[in-house]
Parts: C-alpha cells; sequence; structure tokens
C-alpha cells in the first residue's frame, strides 16, 4: 500500500482513545453522507415527479402532431395523410376537432374547450388511470356520450351519475348575423356526460366527445384542427418526424411532444438544475469542513510530522497523507451517502413513506425514479469538490513545516 495512503488510514482509523479530531472527521462524514444522500433521494423525487406530470401530460399530448400553419383546420382525406395512416408503424392515428365553446349545465355557464376525437383515441390504455368519476366512455350504442376536466366538472357542478341532465353545448353559427333572438345566432347540441378525469390545468377544461359530434356542432363535415399520431413502441421518432414535415412541406406543422409542450419541457429542465446546483451548493459547505478537520489533525500530528522529516519524509509525502485523509472522509460519506439515498428511494417507491397529504390521479405518495446517471453525477460531484478541498488542506499542512520541526 502506498505510504502517504497508509499513514492517512491509520490516522483515520485510529483505535486509540476518542478524541476531538475523531469526533470532527466523525461529523465531517456525517456532513459529507447527509449531502450525498439528499442530492440522491431529491434528483430521485423531481425525476418521479417530472415522470407523473410528463405522463399526465402525454394522455394528450401525441407523439407527433400535425396543425395546418395557416387557418384552424384542414382536410386529413388527401394523398400522404392517408399513406401516413396506413403506416404499419402508427398505433394509433387520431383525427381531432376541437374549438372554444359555451358549455351549460343547470343554467350554469362556462367557457370551455370541446374537443372531438376519433376511435383511436381511446387506443391509449392509460386514460382510466385519470378518471375520477364514472368511466372513460365516448360511445355506446350509437349514443355519444362527453367525458369532462376536473375544472368543467366542479365549476358546473355536474353529476355523471344523473343520466337524465345534459351538458348543453353552444358554438356560433358561421352564418350569423345579427338578429332578434341572440340565441338564433348559436349551434345548440346535448350530450351526457359518462365521467371526469383529472389531469394538469392546461386539459382540465376540455369536454372530450366523439368528433362526429363535434362535425355537427361547427359544420365541419370534412375537417379537422389537428392529427394525433402516436407509434409503436421501440419506434424512432425523429426520422418519422423529419420525413413527415419534408413530405408535407410549409403548409403544416409537425412538432413532437417536447415541441407542443416546450415550456414544460424547458421549465423541468431549469428546475431540475437549479435544485441539482442548490444542493451541491450544501454539499461544498459540508465537504469544505474538511479544511477545518485537517488543519486540525495538522496542529495533533505536529509531532508525527517532525519524527516523519527527520526520518526523511519530503514535503510531498506529508501533502499526499493529509491529501489523502480529506479524500478518505468524503469518499467513505459519500458512497455512504448515495446507498442510504439509494435504499430510501426503493423503500419509498415500495411502501410511499412520504405522501403528499393530497390524491392526485392516484398518486398519494412522492413518486421517485430512480436512475443511474444520477448516481454518477453525485459520485463525480463529491470527488470535484473533495478532491479541491483536500488539495488546499494538505498545501496547509506544509506550511510552516521547518517551524514544527525547529520546534520540536
Amino acid at each position: 500500500m502506498n505510504t502517504s495512503a497508509y499513514i492517512a488510514k491509520r490516522y483515520l482509523f485510529s483505535r486509540k482513545k476518542m478524541n476531538a479530531i475523531n469526533i470532527i472527521s466523525g461529523i465531517s462524514i456525517v456532513g459529507v453522507l447527509i449531502g450525498s444522500a439528499a442530492l440522491i433521494i431529491i434528483l430521485s423525487g423531481f425525476n418521479g415527479l417530472e415522470q407523473t406530470i410528463v405522463s399526465l401530460y402525454s394522455n394528450f399530448t401525441p407523439e407527433i402532431k400535425i396543425e395546418p400553419k395557416f387557418g384552424k383546420t384542414f382536410n386529413p382525406d388527401t394523398g400522404y395523410f392517408n399513406t401516413l395512416k396506413n403506416d404499419s408503424r402508427v398505433f394509433s392515428y387520431t383525427k381531432v376537432l376541437r374549438e372554444k365553446v359555451l358549455i351549460k349545465y343547470d343554467d350554469k355557464p362556462i367557457i370551455g374547450t370541446i374537443m372531438g376525437v376519433g376511435k383511436d383515441f381511446t387506443k391509449n390504455k392509460q386514460l382510466d388511470s385519470i378518471i375520477v368519476n364514472g368511466a372513460f366512455i365516448l360511445k355506446n350504442d350509437k349514443e355519444n356520450y362527453a367525458v369532462i376536466g376536473a375544472t368543467i366538472q366542479s365549476s358546473l357542478g355536474v353529476s355523471v351519475r344523473d343520466q337524465l341532465r345534459y351538458l348543453e353545448i353552444y358554438s356560433p353559427r358561421a352564418d350569423a348575423s345579427n338578429g332578434a333572438n341572440p340565441l338564433n345566432e348559436f349551434v345548440v347540441k346535448t350530450i351526457t356526460p359518462s365521467g371526469v378525469f383529472a389531469t394538469t390545468p392546461d386539459f382540465d377544461n376540455l369536454v372530450i366527445t366523439p368528433i362526429d359530434f363535434v362535425r355537427d356542432l361547427l359544420n365541419q363535415p370534412k375537417n379537422v384542427s389537428s392529427i394525433d399520431i402516436n407509434f409503436k413502441r421501440g419506434t424512432d421518432i425523429e426520422p418519422i418526424k423529419d420525413l413527415i414535415k419534408e413530405k408535407l412541406g410549409n403548409k403544416f406543422t409537425v412538432k413532437n411532444r417536447g415541441e407542443q409542450d416546450a415550456n414544460l419541457y424547458k421549465t423541468l429542465n431549469y428546475e431540475h438544475w437549479i435544485i441539482f446546483l442548490i444542493l451541491t451548493f450544501v454539499l461544498i459547505i459540508a465537504i469544505f469542513n474538511i479544511i477545518g478537520s485537517l488543519t486540525m489533525l495538522v496542529i495533533d500530528k505536529r509531532a508525527d510530522i517532525a519524527i516523519l522529516t527527520s526520518l526523511g519524509a519530503n514535503k510531498t509525502l506529508i501533502q499526499r497523507i493529509f491529501f489523502f485523509e480529506g479524500m478518505m472522509i468524503s469518499m467513505i460519506g459519500c458512497i455512504s451517502g448515495i446507498f442510504l439515498g439509494f435504499i430510501f428511494c426503493i423503500l419509498q417507491k415500495k411502501f410511499g413513506l412520504v405522501k403528499m397529504g393530497t390524491n392526485i390521479t392516484g398518486v398519494d405518495a412522492y413518486p421517485v425514479a430512480i436512475k443511474g446517471t444520477d448516481f454518477i453525477l453525485v459520485f463525480l460531484t463529491v470527488l470535484i469538490i473533495a478532491t479541491t478541498a483536500s488539495f488546499i488542506s494538505s498545501r496547509l499542512s506544509i506550511k510552516g513545516l521547518s517551524n514544527i520541526k525547529d520546534e520540536l
């Protein structure tokens, strides 16, 4: 074993009577342990929240969305769209027609968005997981049903159990003119609510219905607002997106999930790194306590330093002793903290130890998602900070080395 590392190990794991140096070294280890564990736990918790939020958004944000660049609607029953629909890689091809409408229930009005969807929309098996009341049913025995967002339900007091009361949907007529009775300028259709879903505020003001219902309401027999496409698992989305853009030209916008919710993904990414940086500063404070610990160790080991120099030890060897001492303190704390954080994340994932205080779409405990990259990132962060702190401490250890030798 390297002489410097051996002596550093002896200093750290000395069996002699416990003194202030041992206690300070132990406190330094605990500080690094807590900081490392906190980084792993909070990053894993943030990953879990990020996955939960993204999964909620993905119920209504397809892998590829095609929209007209100019205007609100377009006719999808043309050449390339039919080819795309029959692509063997496509899992679901959904025609969507949406518009702002006035919704009434028991004479209570609210402005919301109605979204008519094709039958492929219900291929998403995760839709049932966001239902908080009723069921996700859009059509049954030729009768149309509506599934409404939690905001619509709470504002209007909708009861999905009362099948005798309907939602009234008002949409302005395309050929509306100023008449004596304003109600004559609206197309009004009724529909029975079958379920209530809760996801995020961006979608909780939706009323989802079969597309045929919205076609009749808006008098749009062919056009759609968008084409939503999801692909079979394992499909590489980006090359397909680029090909679709090339085929459709500049009359359409083609977006993947990240582009559809650019602000969401940017915010999640920024928050992830901001949290990491804040915790890293806390970790820096904990690790730089090692400087104080090693400084006191140098004072305590003045006699040992003098003896070693008398035996021929040079400044480099003395410096390495205290460098290895600082690295050992940091690495013991780091590895122990990472392991402790990993165990806590496993327990949280299995037993839900820390509750959220409320049940959001079936999630009552803070979700966690363990990523190997987080462990590597934390270890490298501690390694860099520990190396810097240990180097500073080791440099201080050889200052005044000749004076120590003369005094002793």
